[in-house]
């Protein structure tokens, strides 16, 4: 199992200046449908349709565990057949959003605009925990959002399918 170090940040709005000055780079753009197969208050099992710019779709099975910055997190690729068979016939609704990936001085951000919910977010992934600790946070990002249940993707998830 792999650590993965994030900090996720409310986002005001998106970049569009920045990305015009072209002080940061757009790195790609991607359709994420994401749907959890089981979980529970510090675990989760999810899989996702990734669907990029030119329209191809890759397929993703994901296990997390943990909160906070830090957290443990098993990903690899499946076929289209396996994720359709996980998904098969259960009527869950996937939380849908964008996640364009900028990079500015070497650092790369996920902006994730969400479809289903007014609510956008950026994500910055570090290889340490002492990266994501000296990490200055751009004037353009809002308030860092920790680990508030509210803005995790299972939670949005969860209150998606009770919506339904």
């Amino acid at each position: 199992m792999s650590a993965e170090i994030e900090r996720k940040f409310l986002l005001p709005e998106f970049p569009a200046a920045e990305l015009e000055k072209e002080e940061m780079k757009l790195v790609s753009k991607q359709y994420i449908y994401q749907t959890y197969l089981a979980f529970s208050e510090d675990q989760e099992i999810r899989v996702r349709q990734l669907v990029d710019s030119s329209g191809e779709s890759h397929f993703t099975h994901t296990f997390k565990s943990g909160h906070g910055m830090v957290r443990e997190e098993i990903e690899y690729s499946i076929s289209e057949s396996v994720y359709k068979q996980l998904l098969e016939r259960t009527g869950l609704i996937p939380l849908e959003k964008i996640r364009t990936t900028v990079e500015v001085q070497g650092i790369c951000f996920e902006i994730d605009e969400y479809k289903q919910v007014d609510l956008a977010v950026v994500e910055v992934e570090f290889p340490s925990l002492e990266a994501a600790e000296r990490f200055e946070v751009p004037a353009w990002f809002g308030r860092e959002l920790g680990s508030q249940e509210e803005f995790r993707n299972k939670s949005m998830w969860i209150a998606l399918q009770r919506d339904q």
